[in-house]
């Protein structure tokens, strides 16, 4: 059942995505009146689903059964079609290459344009219904949980991170993100009252994209409930009760607790408590792996404070806009990784089935939407690169026309357009082939 949520989540946002984005190149082409011969969900190799022309239309619109993506055939235009035949033809009025480069520049720019334009909307709509929740890095005042990871590259549990490089950064569950993204070099910390320099060897880097989970909240140890089948049941530990030493080792934080007690298994130990303002000593016992079997607060909002925003529909409109343009700028950092053979981040380019495990496994609509608009920004960047056979292909060479008013031949575009979808193809393999890795290992 969760498989199955999660591959409807991923069907209708990616269908979503493409029906956006190839009406982008479908508005501007109808606007320019160039004849839109085909508009399909989906791809059609053989045969469709579904298909459907309009009386008096030159557009044939239909689903196709293979669910990887979907296509805008405009007439005159050299794309993944590759229809040489009609190419072969003397161009028409109502053909792509028959209009001015302007023109076209808009016909191709659409795509990424509404996706962009989709990504402010959905972030908006999110901002308005369900506003910000988040734990400011700065209200962390316990500092951080380092991972064993964290701790080999210097950092130390009870840190609290100023700055990666030049960057303050803002959330506590993105510190490990900003990390990546920034590729720092260095990072300040507060230890113990002191300001230190946590020299981060690059090294690291392919590890830290591979290894989450390096920064985790230092909780306090405080009692939520003791179930009657504890072995301390009737230890006189209650309820909200803090955790402060165990045998005179200081331990008020969750994770030092544990260490601590991993050392007295099927013992017994005094424990120092806080109780309000009371300070007391209870013996307690330890299970053979070291617990004491009582249920610890884990909501983080009784122990920090949770910034949350509301936003009114006017107010959610510039929020979305500024999260969008942030997403986009955090995801050009990101490819950048991947471009990067010393990163490594290639190997973490993943396939559908990536994207597919991204969605959580029970329907949630907040979810939903943030995972969609994510995508759509990721859709729009991908799309603008510079490489033939995508959007940012086409516009390079568009570009260079209006700059030089030279027009690029019909042979070279198809030529140029076969270069890019043998990259396209490549980079396919390069992601199913991480995904198949992934799922042996």
């Amino acid at each position: 059942m969760v498989v199955l949520i999660k591959i409807l989540q991923l069907v209708l946002a990616l269908s979503i995505l493409v029906l956006i984005h190839e009406f982008g190149h479908f508005l501007f082409a109808r606007i320019f009146k160039i004849r839109v011969e085909k508009f399909y969900l989906f791809f059609d190799p053989w045969f469709s689903l579904f298909k459907y022309k309009p009386k008096n239309s030159d557009t044939e619109y239909g689903i196709g059964w293979l669910p990887l993506g979907g296509y805008c055939k405009i007439s005159g235009m050299i794309d993944e079609s590759m229809d040489k035949e009609a190419m072969a033809q003397e161009p028409q009025p109502w053909e792509y290459r028959s209009k001015p480069a302007w023109q076209r520049f808009f016909v191709i720019f659409g795509g990424v344009l509404f996706n962009f334009i989709l990504a402010i909307l959905i972030y908006t709509g999110i901002m308005f219904t369900w506003g910000e929740q988040y734990i400011k890095n700065s209200d962390v005042t316990t500092g951080i949980y380092a991972s064993e990871l964290a701790q080999e590259i210097g950092f130390r549990n009870g840190d609290r991170i100023i700055s990666f490089e030049d960057v303050v950064p803002d959330k506590f569950n993105e510190l490990q993100v900003d990390l990546i993204r920034t590729q720092a070099r260095e990072a300040k910390v507060l230890r113990d009252g002191d300001t230190v320099t946590v020299t981060i060897d690059p090294a690291y880097i392919p590890t830290i994209l591979n290894t989450p989970g390096m920064f985790n909240f230092g909780i306090p140890f405080e009692v939520l409930a003791l179930p009657d089948s504890s072995i301390n049941a009737s230890s006189g530990l209650m309820p909200k009760d803090r955790l402060l030493a165990i045998n005179g080792t200081d331990c008020d934080m969750f994770y030092e607790a544990q260490e601590v007690l991993s050392k007295f298994k099927g013992d017994s130990v005094v424990a120092t408590v806080a109780r309000g303002e009371e300070i007391m000593l209870l013996p307690l016992a330890t299970d053979t792996m070291g617990r004491l079997q009582v249920n610890v607060n884990a909501n983080l909002e009784s122990f920090y404070t949770v910034t949350k925003k509301e936003y009114s529909l006017v107010s959610a409109v510039p929020a979305g806009i500024n999260k969008a343009t942030t997403t986009v700028k955090n995801y050009f950092k990101e490819l950048k990784l991947i471009f990067s053979p010393k990163t490594e981040a290639y190997k973490s380019v993943g396939s559908f089935i990536t994207i597919g495990n991204i969605f959580p496994g029970s329907w949630d609509w907040h979810s939903f939407w943030s995972i969609t608009a994510f995508l759509s920004v990721m859709l729009a960047v991908l799309n603008i690169l510079p490489i033939p056979a995508l959007d940012g292909g086409h516009l390079v060479f568009t570009i260079y026309e209006m700059i030089t008013g030279r027009k690029p031949s019909d042979k070279f575009l198809e030529y140029a357009q076969t270069v890019g979808m043998i990259l396209l193809f490549g980079l396919m393999i390069l992601a199913f082939g991480n995904d198949i890795f992934r799922l042996f290992n």
